[in-house]
């Protein structure tokens, strides 16, 4: 719960997704000058490190403008398929602008799809947006096939408290005031400043990993890269497991 944005966890779903709608147009622009235009590079390298191949079934999930959906089209083909899956219109509008050949609006903790659907789940930095990762773990662990696996990629509070300062200032301070000056939007400037409160809130990796466990998911594990970007995986058991 972060108060400052909305005052009850039953309105949390309504301001963060009206947030996201009204800073969608400018949503790419703000995070590839944010990632010094890094973040494709990395996304891809974390695609093909979970053993994104040819003809895989893909569901990404919080696909925001598509980022991650469209890079995993490239790698699984044109006898593959990805889903993009976000409860944002606004955000699934730019997708598709983008190329993004399917979209589905909806939430990640109630999924639309039939058991044992796909060879990949993946979530590009909107795990913080969830209320419930037990729920939401569950849901990944019963669309994926058996022996499927989970990517999710989550930028994380730095333990060192000079680092996080350092973070602070930037994600929090410059980031925003770049926002506003460079594309003269209140709501999207706003989205940056939570952005960063939700990385300073969010629970720690240690309760993630065992959220994912807890739902059934096994091998769990984290890696790290800069000491912020968070990897996480884990696999559906397959039969005779």
């Amino acid at each position: 719960m972060l108060a400052s944005y909305y005052p009850s966890a039953d309105l949390r779903r309504q301001r963060v997704d009206a947030m996201f709608d009204d800073s969608a147009p400018h949503y790419d622009w703000i995070t590839s000058v944010m990632s010094f235009g890094s973040g494709q590079w990395y996304r891809r390298q974390a695609l093909q490190r979970s053993g994104l191949a040819e003809g895989m079934q893909v569901l990404d999930v919080g696909a925001g403008t598509g980022v991650v959906s469209l890079l995993a089209q490239e790698l699984v083909g044109d006898s593959g398929l990805v889903v993009a899956h976000d409860p944002s219109a606004g955000m699934l509008g730019e997708a598709t602008k983008r190329g993004v050949a399917r979209a589905v609006q909806g939430l990640g903790e109630r999924l639309c799809y039939p058991d044992n659907s796909f060879d990949r789940v993946t979530m590009g930095y909107a795990l913080r947006h969830v209320a419930d990762l037990r729920v939401l773990f569950k849901e990944y662990a019963r669309v994926l096939k058996p022996g499927g696996k989970v990517l999710l990629l989550e930028i994380t509070r730095p333990e060192h408290v000079a680092a996080r300062g350092v973070l602070r200032i930037y994600l929090r301070g410059i980031v925003p005031l770049v926002t506003r000056l460079f594309r003269r939007s209140a709501p999207a400037q706003e989205l940056m400043r939570y952005y960063w409160d939700t990385i300073e809130h969010c629970v720690p990796p240690a309760t993630i990993l065992e959220a994912m466990t807890a739902a059934g998911l096994e091998g769990s594990k984290r890696r790290v890269e800069l000491g912020i970007f968070s990897e996480y995986s884990a696999a559906k058991p397959a039969p005779g497991h």
